[in-house]
């Protein structure tokens, strides 16, 4: 029988299971399901202001939605426990433990083990051909708070969006689901500290009762620092992905751009919204900008969003809160001492040195053709540059490949870009801040630290 076939006996079997047993909550349906149940009625009592009602009903356009396969009932007529609605086009299981006797012959584990609702029903069943329980498959779901409808929906709770200012805020806070951030961990090169760190933190997360117990709430706010483009942003939307968490990211000029009497309260709505979607990561962007070094001449409302920044970072627990909290800045040399004191931990983020210059060449054209590459050779080149810089050097180079209608890229297409790429960065650096063309090179300056490839 073909994969359609499965796919949509799989659904059909999650959804009568799902409906007929009220123990099973929304964290027992997989995300690619809980998307197309969701039901954004406020009288639904499951999630803010909706959530997933049963029964849960499938029709064609149900299905094809939540599976992906274009004609479902089509997939699915031969067999001889399915049956479908002429009127309404809602299609039914006649004979469910049928249903599920055939869908464990052709299914592997790996798969059952993923969709909580077809662990509980393989649990149930007689003589299952392998052993997987309904736990083991929701801790490798990711749980429904991370979707992009369960955000969507807290934030329209909290920004009834009649106020003005609520409208403003929204436009301040960009706040992404884990499905929406592509790049993952394994798509980085990283440092020895970088990689440490993340070890820690991930450990933290899995054990944050333990942890509570013995009276450790003071962990889990990192401050990211290094020039831009080392990749502070994406290693942190990066591990939002990794562990499903919903990525809050704000940045602080942002804020102070805006009235600046608003600024304190600005603040203290950002750390708010954190609280509401957590489990969450906030990420604090340009974080200088507001937490920098306090002068007699400040303004008296800088002042005081700089108070409330400080207190809101110390009201914020990864361990009491379930928010991950991380500060970037590329000017750690504006942050004074009782900004420093809130983190617990500082995470440095130099521009990459030779070597991985070339392991983050490899990273990046993985997916090309590059006939007679040599990293090595464009890693030697390009001292100084950054991932972010990388990245747009091979940019061009494909760019100018495809005006020569071509798809394989030259040893000399990089070679070159590299060449364009320095031209125009001279450029830029006529008019580079100070400070900014001595920024620390990994290795290349005697530090053994490595980096990744993408951009801030």
């Amino acid at each position: 029988m073909s994969e359609p076939a499965l796919d949509v006996v799989e659904f059909l079997l999650t959804a009568r299971t799902y409906t007929d047993e009220t123990a099973l909550d929304a964290n027992d349906l997989p995300p690619r399901y809980r998307r197309v149940f969701w039901d954004e009625k406020e009288d639904v009592d499951e999630g803010p202001a909706g959530g997933i009602e049963r029964p849960l009903v499938v029709t064609e356009t149900v299905a094809r939605q939540a599976t992906g396969v274009d004609r479902p009932w089509e997939a699915v007529s031969g067999l001889l426990f399915t049956d479908r609605d002429e009127f309404s086009g809602r299609l039914e299981l006649t004979e469910p433990e049928m249903a599920l006797s055939w869908a464990l012959e052709r299914c592997e584990r790996e798969r059952v083990a993923t969709n909580p609702t077809l662990a509980h029903a393989v649990e149930s069943a007689d003589d299952p051909p392998f052993d997987v329980t309904r736990e083991e498959a929701r801790d490798q779901t990711r749980p429904i708070h991370a979707d992009r409808v369960w955000i969507d929906a807290l934030l329209e709770e909290y920004f009834d969006g009649e106020d003005e200012e609520d409208v403003e805020m929204l436009d301040l806070v960009n706040v992404r689901a884990p499905e929406e951030i592509e790049t993952t961990l394994d798509d980085l090169v990283v440092t020895e500290d970088q990689e440490g760190e993340i070890g820690k933190i991930v450990t933290a997360i899995e054990n944050r009762e333990y942890l509570a117990e013995i009276g450790l709430r003071e962990i889990g706010k990192l401050l990211f620092v290094g020039p831009p483009g080392t990749g502070k942003t994406t290693i942190s939307r990066a591990l939002a992905h990794e562990l499903g968490l919903p990525f809050v990211e704000v940045k602080l000029s942002m804020i102070t751009s805006q009235y600046l009497g608003e600024t304190a309260k600005n603040v203290e709505r950002t750390f708010e919204v954190a609280k509401r979607l957590s489990p969450c990561i906030l990420f604090i962007d340009e974080f200088d900008s507001v937490a920098k070094s306090r002068g007699s001449d400040e303004h008296a409302a800088l002042k005081r969003a700089v108070n409330t920044l400080l207190k809101s970072i110390d009201d914020i627990s990864l361990i009491r809160d379930e928010v991950l909290l991380i500060g970037a800045t590329n000017h750690p040399d504006q942050l004074d001492a009782a900004a420093w004191r809130r983190f617990d931990e500082i995470v440095n983020f130099p521009k990459p040195d030779r070597e991985m210059r070339a392991d983050i060449l490899r990273v990046i054209t993985r997916q090309m053709e590059i006939a007679e590459f040599d990293p090595d050779e464009v890693a030697t080149k390009t001292t100084g540059l950054t991932g972010s810089d990388l990245r747009m050097v091979l940019r061009e180079a494909v760019l100018e490949a495809l005006t020569d209608g071509r798809r394989t890229l030259t040893q000399a297409d990089v070679m070159d870009a590299v060449s364009d790429f320095e031209e125009r960065d001279n450029l830029k650096n006529m008019d580079m801040i100070d400070g900014d063309a001595d920024a620390m090179v990994a290795g290349d300056g005697g530090h053994d630290h490595d980096h990744d490839h993408s951009h801030d």
